[in-house]
């Protein structure tokens, strides 16, 4: 039997990784923005490489404040976090090419929310083909590209 190691899932599946707080709000006070892989600011949200991928381009755009659900934001939020949608979209097609995207957020933690009480909307590219056996017989997801390259395919795609 072939072994695939992917010890970097460990510190999600074991919740090790958990950081105190909320995701969100830490990442937006970090100094660096690469650090935490935030690819584009707006006045009041943000797109961020997701840590853990469904697929290699997996973006997240969230609100810079702190809330649960659509109907909390106000105008320019509403307007910014879609902007942002649309900026990652054309930076993706640019960079990786997708024949489709996901776009998701879940509300709730039995709607799946890893992050709960703070918005934020998946933005995920697909291909035809692109789930194989792995998942289904070996709970493994094999994701071709680490998290810096990414962020280095993506970001120039993407105006300042």
């Amino acid at each position: 039997m072939d072994i695939l190691w992917a010890p970097w899932r460990m510190r999600y599946v074991s919740g090790e990784q958990q950081p105190a707080g909320c995701l969100f709000c830490t990442v937006l006070a970090a100094p660096d923005d690469g650090k935490p892989g935030i690819l584009s600011r707006a006045r009041t949200a943000f797109l961020i490489l997701n840590a853990f991928p469904y697929a290699p381009g997996h973006l997240m755009a969230a609100t810079n404040r702190h809330v649960a659900s659509p109907e909390d934001l106000d105008a320019e939020e509403s307007q910014d976090l879609w902007r942002l949608v649309q900026r990652a979209l054309a930076a993706l097609r640019a960079a990786y090419r997708p024949e489709g995207f996901n776009l998701g957020v879940n509300i709730g933690r039995v709607a799946g929310a890893g992050v709960e009480g703070h918005l934020h909307l998946h933005i995920v590219p697909r291909w035809a083909g692109d789930t194989n056996f792995m998942a289904v017989v070996g709970s493994v997801k094999v994701m071709p590209e680490s998290l810096e390259e990414t962020f280095r395919r993506v970001r120039p795609h993407l105006p300042a």
